[in-house]
């Protein structure tokens, strides 16, 4: 993998648009950044899926969402300025092998948005431009996910130079992407015209899921072996072990919300089948989630032990999280169980804390003018 970080030049006078300790500029803004608006739309989107409610929540929620959709809007612009003003270094982050695989974030924080605009904007701005904004940016987000999906791992097959044993978690990011689709397609369902389309939108979605989830076990094993025979990953990677999270979680929540969506679109036989599968791959999927929380969890507090300060990868800890809220809210809903209720409550708790420790630090590094430097 590529380093992180430039490594020092040999000559001290050296100077450039890339040089070590130069100013703050949208010239070093990563798709990277994608990850902070999916951290924080996913606040908004599982705390409206969770079984309890208390006043003021939903208050609570819509600011949420409100500030996700204003972070969305100011990054897709400077993002704008940055492919503009630095075409060289946005096409040089897409021939990294560290960093291209971000471009999956952009179709996610997309996708984040539109289900939150619609499960938790329509109270601010109604139901109709909720369900206009959610349609159009699932679909962009759709695009942008299945080109990832393609683009990215052709890259990294034909363009970038990957070195022997540097399998990351962070190539699961354009491949998950699809899985998001899959996740908050179901919501749109209700609102296409009965008959073929909804039909066809809740096979496409469970076609994406497949895709996906495919493509995850694919790579996952590549990580695991890259973990097992080089040992820990680089202090500043670590967070990134919780990105596994992701299609975890992410695929018990489809095919709950998948379950949930079927009635009324696909015959009676299919609509059971569809139930009993939420259940029957989402329990055991949602286990071994749990199993690796608590490894991404002991890898984590040794590299803080080591010393691992903060970096954008903090933010790893955070979408990932939300879609293991959502997967146990799901599988709360199909069997029953008060169990999954009140670990989608715990989940939430630390996602909570993972997004205000997140986002206070990336503030602070904002105004420190760090985080924008080479």
């Amino acid at each position: 993998m590529a380093p992180l970080a430039p490594a020092p030049s040999r000559t001290p006078a050296a100077t450039g648009p890339d040089t070590p300790g130069s100013a703050p500029s949208v010239r070093h803004l990563g798709p990277n950044w994608y990850a902070a608006v999916m951290g924080t739309a996913i606040v908004a989107n599982a705390g409206a899926a969770l079984p309890f409610t208390a006043p003021g929540l939903h208050i609570a929620y819509r600011a949420v969402w409100a500030l996700s959709a204003l972070l969305l809007v100011a990054l897709l612009a400077a993002r704008a300025v940055h492919w503009a003003r630095h075409g060289d270094q946005a096409r040089r982050q897409l021939l990294d092998p560290a960093v291209a695989p971000f471009y999956g974030c952009l179709s996610m924080a997309l996708l984040a948005v539109g289900g939150g605009t619609l499960a938790v904007g329509k109270d601010v701005i109604g139901t109709p431009a909720a369900l206009a904004a959610d349609a159009v940016l699932w679909t962009a987000g759709t695009l942008v996910g299945l080109a990832a999906a393609a683009g990215i791992p052709y890259l990294m097959v034909v363009r970038h130079r990957i070195a022997e044993g540097s399998a990351s978690p962070v190539w699961l990011l354009p491949l998950v992407a699809p899985m998001v689709s899959a996740a908050l397609g179901p919501a749109l369902v209700p609102h296409l015209p009965p008959g073929q389309w909804r039909e066809a939108m809740l096979l496409a979605c469970y076609a994406m899921f497949g895709m996906s989830l495919l493509a995850t076990v694919l790579v996952l094993p590549l990580v695991l072996n890259r973990l097992f025979h080089h040992g820990p990953l680089p202090l500043v990677l670590t967070p990134t072990l919780f990105l596994v999270l992701g299609p975890l979680g992410q695929s018990t929540t489809a095919v709950s919300n998948l379950g949930d969506a079927a009635p009324g679109v696909v015959i009676p036989s299919y609509v059971h089948a569809m139930g009993a599968f939420a259940v029957l791959y989402g329990v055991p999927v949602f286990g071994f989630a749990l199993l690796w929380l608590a490894i991404a969890v002991a890898m984590v507090v040794r590299a803080v032990r080591n010393g691992m300060g903060f970096a954008m990868t903090w933010w790893g800890f955070t979408f990932p999280i939300g879609t293991c809220v959502t997967g146990a809210a799901g599988l709360a809903r199909h069997t029953g169980l008060a169990a999954f209720d009140w670990l989608s409550v715990a989940l939430y708790a630390v996602l909570i804390t993972a997004v205000a420790v997140a986002g206070t630090r990336t503030a602070h590094g904002l105004l420190r003018g760090r985080l924008l430097t080479a």
